[in-house]
């Protein structure tokens, strides 16, 4: 009887044996974004230590283009066992409909969200060569020659942070695209563009090493590694700028429920790790926002809503 009732028990929970049996060998991990982003960061560091969990490696792959799209359609079109994965961000995640014509994905369709990792501020930058010594600054140099006044972005918070910034404030900028976080550093290091508007983690270090000058952060609050620099809300006088880039773990749709949550309990797992801890926020200025499928779930959808708002208050025309 004990036996006939284990078996029954197991045919009972195929979903359960699937996720024992699971995974079978490296998982593959892709990031839209180039090696050195924040993405890539983010990925890495949650990568290494989901596998003290899972008993496998996640493996991280790069593809990026189209801010994100390349590698988050390669998600969306692999087959939903658990062994392709999404490091995901506001970009793929909320904003690609509003920003595209063409999605080569449904967002909310196609993509079964795992768990929220973390958020992060912007900062503007400019070169320490740079004239203009604050946001205004550089605001009146816009206002005074629309267009002139060049950005650098890779990514749609980037570029909405910058299109948002220029609409609120009156003025015209003209967009540089850059496929990669490094070359537009590069350049804006350089004095080839004027301002960068990206991922603290992006900027830091060039702030830190004295060729880059922060002019305010994009965030309500200050950032706490950078106390002294203003809010672009208090730079400027435009009290309801905020905006912040987020990232997020997600796999194909269709992916079994006992699957998603042994990749969420490994992602949990992970941000328990003191280093991980230590390198997101003290390193990177970020903030942890782990939490539950549904959860994760729930927040790319009001994020979606944010971002498409943003957007379209920006003028920003879908490409």
């Amino acid at each position: 009887m004990q036996r006939r009732g284990f078996l029954a028990a197991t045919l009972a929970s195929p979903g359960l044996a699937l996720a024992q049996e699971w995974p079978t060998g490296p998982i593959r991990a892709i990031v839209p974004f180039a090696p050195g982003s924040a993405t890539d960061t983010v990925a890495r560091l949650f990568a290494e230590r989901m596998r003290d969990t899972l008993g496998q490696p996640v493996v991280i792959e790069n593809r990026a283009g189209a801010s994100g799209l390349i590698g988050a359609e390669t998600v969306a079109r692999a087959p939903a066992d658990g062994m392709t994965l999404l490091f995901g961000t506001n970009s793929t995640n909320a904003a690609a409909n509003a920003l595209f014509r063409r999605v080569p994905f449904d967002m909310e369709r196609d993509f079964a969200p795992i768990s929220t990792l973390a958020s992060v501020p912007l900062l503007v930058a400019v070169p320490e060569a740079s004239p203009h010594r604050t946001l205004n600054d550089l605001l009146a140099a816009a206002r005074a020659r629309p267009e002139a006044v060049t950005y650098a972005s890779t990514s749609a918070s980037q570029r909405v942070a910058s299109e948002m910034l220029a609409s609120m404030a009156g003025v015209r900028l003209l967009h540089v695209p850059y496929r990669a976080a490094g070359a537009a550093i590069q350049d804006l290091l350089a004095g080839r563009v004027d301002m960068f508007v990206a991922d603290q983690a992006v900027i830091l270090p060039a702030s830190q090493s004295g060729r880059a000058r922060v002019l305010a952060v994009t965030t309500r609050s200050r950032s706490a590694q950078l106390p002294d620099v203003p809010t672009v809300a208090e730079a400027a006088n435009l009290p309801n700028y905020e905006l912040f880039a987020w990232f997020i773990l997600a796999a194909p749709a269709g992916t079994p429920a006992p699957i998603i949550a042994r990749l969420n309990a490994a992602v949990r797992a992970a941000a328990q790790n003191a280093e991980l801890r230590s390198r997101l926020s003290e390193n990177l200025g970020m903030a942890l926002i782990t939490g539950t499928p549904e959860q994760a779930t729930a927040f790319a959808a009001s994020e979606t809503v944010k971002w498409t708002q943003a957007i379209r208050a920006a003028g920003i025309e879908p490409e």
